[in-house]
């Protein structure tokens, strides 16, 4: 008898334990795909507003896209005029829907029209089952939604998901000849939008709201014309048919 080979029970216990090694060696290297594939995704804007001129091809861009009747906007800029002479300063604020992570737009619609898209975070409306009571327009803590008064519904950006589901940068985002908007994933740690953001100091619009918003700011000036009461000078042109912030 060859003493070198090992007993059947004891080869067959080696055998079983490799086996057991393997499985699991393959069901770890299953779970890291499976995780990736499960990230939850959620657009947002990052707007540089060193790189902002003021030239309104965003709000244009974006009319033209949509049809947006004559007296609305979904996109707009705001001029902030502050100071006192010789030292003034005048700076542009890009303002759009913020598409929050808690929309408070969502939480008054008593249809479901409006609604947070669960595949990637953008807010929508559905015109067919919006009634068109203003709820969600009074809720807004931005300003950013309006009646239309073509369709009788709510309106408001929606990030041009018709272009997004394809592959197409929003209209504004293509349109800005200063390169100052950057959309994309906020959570894919490799996305432009998000080494952005974690490289510079951002900023949001009204963020005591409690709304989370995901559009960020770079070097915005949110200075409002109620600083006039403690005597400084500022003035807020909207170039909307809303002249001033609600």
């Amino acid at each position: 008898m060859d003493q070198s080979k090992a007993p059947p029970q004891e080869s067959r216990r080696a055998f079983l334990k490799g086996l057991s090694a393997s499985a699991t060696l393959a069901a770890a290297v299953a779970v890291r795909p499976a995780a990736a594939a499960t990230r939850t995704v959620q657009y947002g804007m990052l707007i540089d507003t060193r790189r902002c001129i003021g030239c309104h091809a965003c709000s244009v861009a974006c009319k033209a896209e949509f049809d947006v009747p004559l007296g609305n906007t979904r996109s707009w800029v705001e001029y902030v005029e502050k100071g006192e002479y010789p030292n003034v300063s005048r700076n542009f604020l890009p303002r759009l829907c913020n598409h929050c992570s808690e929309p408070n737009c969502v939480d008054v619609c008593p249809t479901g029209a409006t609604f947070k898209r669960a595949e990637d975070g953008i807010v929508v409306v559905d015109p067919e089952r919006c009634i068109g009571c203003k709820y969600c327009v009074q809720a807004c803590p931005y300003d950013a939604r309006f009646i239309n008064p073509v369709t009788g519904a709510a309106d408001k950006c929606d990030f041009c998901l018709h272009r997004v589901s394809r592959g197409i940068a929003p209209a504004c985002v293509e349109t800005c000849i200063g390169r100052a908007r950057i959309f994309g994933d906020l959570n894919d740690p490799n996305s432009e939008i998000a080494k952005k953001i974690a490289t510079n100091p951002v900023s949001v619009l009204r963020p005591g709201m409690g709304t989370e918003p995901n559009v960020y700011y770079i070097a915005a000036d949110h200075s409002d014309e109620q600083e006039r009461r403690r005597g400084s000078y500022v003035r807020v042109t909207t170039h909307r048919k809303e002249k001033e912030r609600r």
